[in-house]
């Protein structure tokens, strides 16, 4: 019976140099399959809803926004300002491109009075709520 020379330390280099190159594909694939995808949150008040979009790195002339009484359209493409391969960046987990992004509302709108606002990279778009229309209920007489 031949003796192996264990050495744990080899077989922990290893295995951190698979994780890492599994990462780095994983990584890879993330970036070409999937650009920029900006974080939404919506709030619902008694009177509007209030959409905050996280749009760092873009100008407001960079953003289209559209309405309809029950839904957002938010559309835009966020560019790279700098030529990595010319700076000697070897990686970059930046997300550049256009992106849109379409959020239905709980409830109607007044596309009218929908104002945006933008601040530090985030997108704040104010929704004014339509009034609850009331139903009339009418008693139908049935004639023989």
């Amino acid at each position: 019976m031949a003796l192996v020379h264990w050495q744990p330390f080899r077989e922990l280099e290893e295995m951190q140099r698979d994780v890492n190159r599994l990462v780095d594909r994983l990584s890879m694939t993330r970036q070409s399959g999937v650009g920029f995808v900006p974080a939404v949150e919506l709030e619902d008040t008694a009177a509007q809803y209030c959409l905050r979009l996280e749009l760092p790195g873009l100008k407001p002339e960079d953003v289209n926004i559209e309405v309809t009484e029950n839904s957002v359209s938010i559309s835009g493409e966020r560019r790279s300002e700098t030529h990595s391969e010319d700076q000697g960046v070897t990686r970059s987990e930046f997300h550049y491109g256009t992106f849109q992004r379409v959020i239905p509302l709980p409830g109607r709108i007044n596309p009218q009075e929908v104002q945006a606002d933008y601040q530090q990279g985030v997108l704040t778009v104010t929704l004014p709520k339509v009034e609850e229309e009331k139903h009339n209920v009418v008693k139908v007489q049935v004639n023989s």
